[in-house]
């Protein structure tokens, strides 16, 4: 369909087809947010065309922003003076050349013409920076404008390819020549291929600020950062459908995008890829990036200190002539993380680092949640946050997302996995390594025997087979767990910083690998529980897998070195005192008990971001309760009330088109109250199944019910084959079940699409198909249940999670601690438990309505659903038409007429 331009108020928005009128309202509250610099959480159901007006809404603010930067700039540079600052919008001067260019405050009694010398030299120099940037911009159009020749793009990367596979063997070639000519020095040998494995000499970063580090090649690539766009969200599938949809629009043939992802998901080097471990990959990436510089150093040099730099092979992808290519075919057109992959193959180009070099000149970035939460993630991928623009999408799961990215887990297993392969390591190399090395390999050493003994363990005993004398769950402030543990005198910063550097978890892998299976027979008695230890790093599973196991399972990636983890949770004892806590899990064995490092304050690092940016928009298809938001996240970050914005827009569907009821009492006038000490009784799980059998009799096509927990799901299908009521039920519908494993998710739902499909076709005595699932699994999010496969939605109960949780009592006693009370609600602990229940709840019976013509009905089984407080969590078009039922008999009758109407109007 051709592309329309709507005017909202005296703003147009390019849309792809007529918008609906939320739509327009969602624009149009977005452009206001993203001018004014506001936070603004955005709610739109799923069907309502969330993306696209989240694309049209923002790039047309984008539009207009530089329309008015690019007027503003002409004015400067004709009058060639002018003031610095456009008193009627502050916000033009927003890019890097203009950083500084505000005149500086004069002192007091300072003589007039010092004042006007200071003041017109300012303005030369913003009217200096402005022409540059105006060269680069106009250098940078012209050369994205030729790549619209993709013939041009092939050729010059295949004549840059050729180049250098020359000089690659020449390279080679000459090195050969070094090696077996006369006089050529012979250091002492190791093994082959194991020169790799010993550390380099290591230098702090107060040691090495005299050294530049910076490639020349990389400098000739940086450009400035114009003012732009991050679009985020969870997944890779979420992104790529983003990217479908911003080429759909109307400005998908002008817009710079360009995707990021990470070294799994854009590595083009095979020997790397196979790693299979994301950590492993990237500690191999950029252990090759650095040997490239440090053979580049080293060429300049007479005699190179170690070998091992001219064995380690820098990636033949990581090449800047032809990354250069990459990053300007990737702004020319729209592409996806998939075309961007298969760009790179073709160029012999990385796309990681390619695309990374198109952040600066790009107008909109689409990147994974991870590489914006996280802070070094960010610094490392080049994303600067200074001024800009970001869109958090799919945000519902934001503080849980933050919160888990920097909670951190570590078994006894693996503490003393890691303390003997170190120890084994620095038995072989000892010898070889510098005094530092040495000294930071037995502080960590140190550490590990502190964190072992602290849960109760010997470090030198096989944590298999040893059992603690205590047992429990014991919670500490992190200062307390230092003090504990004995290691309050050790400068963790430090620490954390010569893992990140030296790459002793790398190394350390790679001596596993090499001497895991296969020990020489001097080396076997000292290393006879090593070999154990190693069959602990398969990581550990808490159920029994749910069928046999399949290729996908077989094929694995391999396990990272158990260090690895651990560098995260020393790493996480770094935080702040107040803002995380240590739990200490003793169990039977050493092996299964954890320490696990919980972080309360999510909001310390969301703070950077809302800092830094103009403007950040948080949304979601379910963004209720708010107030999580509100407080755990933005104002603990520091964020001021009055700069935060909601918008909550309704549903394209009909208002009849929707029939949400909550039944507080059952068959036998029963009373629904499915409480953790209620639910497990025999008449509320036969009250429950009775009222399915009634909603399966009288909902055509498919009925998607909701169980608290996998373990109540089992136990109330148990009960009612036992009683008789499966079978009923199975005359009518027939019954498919969530499974536990991710791989047979799509299997199900397509047998059970294919069920229903069928009995609409056949119209016999089953109607279609129940499908059992659990809150907060496989089906709860993310599946479409649109149409007949949807068309009732029941939730069984209340899914509270469990308040016993120690992370959990932890977090309530935080928030009460932080956050005032409000007047006339619940402590900010309740209020938490509450939340994250109802959190739940709209994700689950969000699943029926997808589209405008759609139609379904939403039942909710628990009395407690009728409080207020509860119904004002809902979302806020399907609150509007909730009708709670005191009895069973007006429900069913309510339900049996819905569809009635609705299957013969459609």
């Amino acid at each position: 369909m051709a592309n329309e331009t709507q005017k909202v108020g005296t703003i147009h928005f390019p849309f792809p087809f007529t918008p609906y009128s939320i739509q327009e309202d969602f624009m149009a509250e977005l452009y206001r947010v993203l001018e004014a610099g506001k936070i603004g959480i955005f709610e739109s159901p799923t069907g309502t065309g969330k993306s696209l007006s989240l694309i049209c809404g923002a790039l047309s603010w984008l539009r207009d922003f530089e329309q008015k930067k690019r007027e503003e700039e002409a004015r400067l540079l004709e009058t060639g003076t002018g003031p610095l600052h456009d008193e009627k919008d502050e916000s033009l001067c927003l890019s890097s050349s203009c950083e500084g260019a505000a005149a500086t405050a004069r002192p007091a009694g300072e003589p007039a013409w010092v004042t006007q010398f200071v003041q017109k030299k300012e303005e030369r120099d913003l009217v200096d920076r402005l022409k540059a940037e105006q060269a680069r911009r106009k250098q940078r159009e012209e050369r994205l404008q030729q790549l619209q020749h993709r013939a041009q793009f092939k050729y010059a990367a295949k004549r840059l390819r050729q180049e250098e596979e020359e000089t690659e063997n020449l390279l080679r070639l000459s090195r050969e020549m070094l090696e077996t000519g006369p006089g050529a020095e012979r250091p002492e040998q190791l093994e082959s291929m194991e020169e790799e494995l010993v550390l380099a000499e290591y230098e702090s970063d107060e040691e090495k600020k005299a050294a530049s580090g910076v490639d020349e090649d990389e400098d000739d690539l940086e450009e400035e950062h114009v003012t732009k766009i991050y679009y985020c969200s969870r997944t890779h599938s979420q992104l790529a459908q983003f990217v479908h949809e911003v080429k759909k629009s109307p400005f998908g043939k002008d817009v710079r995008l360009v995707s990021l992802g990470s070294r799994q998901n854009l590595c083009v080097n095979e020997d790397v890829k196979s790693l299979g471990s994301v950590q492993l990959i990237n500690d191999r990436c950029v252990d090759m990036q650095r040997s490239r510089h440090e053979k580049k150093k080293g060429a300049e040099e007479e005699k190179p200190k170690r070998r091992r730099q001219e064995k380690q092979a820098a990636c033949p992808f990581y090449n800047h002539e032809q990354m250069g290519l990459l990053r300007d075919e990737a702004l020319a057109e729209v592409k996806d993380i998939e075309q961007l992959l298969a760009l790179g193959k073709e160029a012999r180009a990385c796309p990681y680092y390619g695309s990374r070099l198109a952040i600066p000149a790009a107008q909109l970035v689409v990147l994974p949640y991870q590489m914006l939460l996280h802070a070094a993630t960010r610094q490392a991928a080049g994303i600067r946050l200074q001024e800009q623009v970001v869109i958090i999408d799919e945000a519902h799961n934001l503080i849980d997302t933050i919160t888990g990215m920097h909670s951190v887990e570590v078994s006894g297993s693996q503490l003393c996995q890691a303390h003997s392969q170190l120890l084994q390591y620095m038995e072989r190399y000892g010898k070889r390594l510098k005094a530092k090395n040495l000294m930071y390999l037995k502080q960590i050493l140190y550490l590990l025997e502190k964190f072992v003994a602290v849960l109760g363990g010997n470090i030198k005993q096989n944590p298999n087979t040893q059992s603690l004398s205590q047992t429990g769950t014991e919670l500490k402030t992190i200062n307390d767990f230092l003090f504990q543990s004995q290691i309050d005198n050790i400068n963790l910063f430090k620490v954390q910083r010569y893992c990140e550097k030296s790459m002793i978890s790398r190394k350390l892998f790679g001596f596993t690998e090499r001497y895991g299976a296969v020990l020489s027979s001097r080396e076997q008695p000292k290393l006879a529980g090593f070999q154990q230890f190693l069959q602990s790093l398969q990581p550990r599973t808490t159920e029994a897998p749910a069928a046999p196991t399949d290729e996908s399972q077989a094929s694995a990636p391999r396990p990272a070195s158990p260090l690895m983890h651990i560098e995260g949770f020393l790493a996480a004892l770094t935080t702040a005192n107040q803002d995380g806590r240590v739990i200490l899990s003793r169990q039977g064995s050493l092996s299964q008990s954890t320490l696990k490092f919980l972080l309360l304050n999510p909001a310390v690092h969301f703070a950077q971001v809302v800092k830094e940016c103009r403007a950040v928009v948080i949304a979601g298809g379910t963004m209720q309760p708010v107030s999580d938001f509100r407080q755990q996240l933005l104002a603990c970050a520091g964020v001021e009330a009055e700069r935060v914005v909601e918008f909550s827009c309704g549903h394209v569907i009909p208002p009849d088109n929707i029939l949400p009821l909550v039944i507080c009492s059952g068959i036998s006038n029963q009373p629904l109250e499915f409480t953790f000490q209620k639910r497990e009784l025999p008449q509320m799980m036969d009250e429950a199944g009775r009222i399915l059998c009634n909603l399966c009799s009288v909902v055509p096509g498919g009925v998607v019910c909701f169980f608290p927990s996998y373990e109540y799901l089992r136990q109330v299908h148990a009960h009612w084959e036992k009683g008789g009521l499966l079978g009923r039920l199975a005359a009518r519908k027939k019954i498919f079940q969530e499974p536990k494993s991710a791989h047979q998710v799509e299997q199900v739902l397509l047998a059970y699409s294919r069920c229903i499909q069928a009995c609409g076709q056949e119209r016999g005595r089953v109607t279609g198909a129940l499908l059992l699932s659990v809150v907060g699994g496989k089906m709860s999010e993310g599946i479409n249940f649109s149409d007949n496969l949807g068309r009732c939605v029941v939730m069984v109960g209340m899914p509270f999670p469990n308040i016993r949780s120690p992370e959990l009592q932890e977090k309530m006693a935080y928030l009460d601690q932080t956050l005032p009370r409000a007047p006339g609600q619940a402590p900010p602990g309740k209020n938490l438990v509450e939340n994250l229940c109802m959190k739940a709840v709209n994700q689950s019976i969000g699943r029926a309505i997808r589209h405008q013509k759609d139609f379904a009905s939403i039942v909710l089984l628990d009395q407690r659903y009728a409080r207020p407080p509860v119904l004002a969590k809902l979302p806020a078009w399907i609150r509007a038409r909730v009708e709670v039922k005191a009895t069973f008999g007006p429900a069913i009758a309510a339900v049996q007429k819905f569809h009635r109407e609705k299957s013969a109007s459609s």
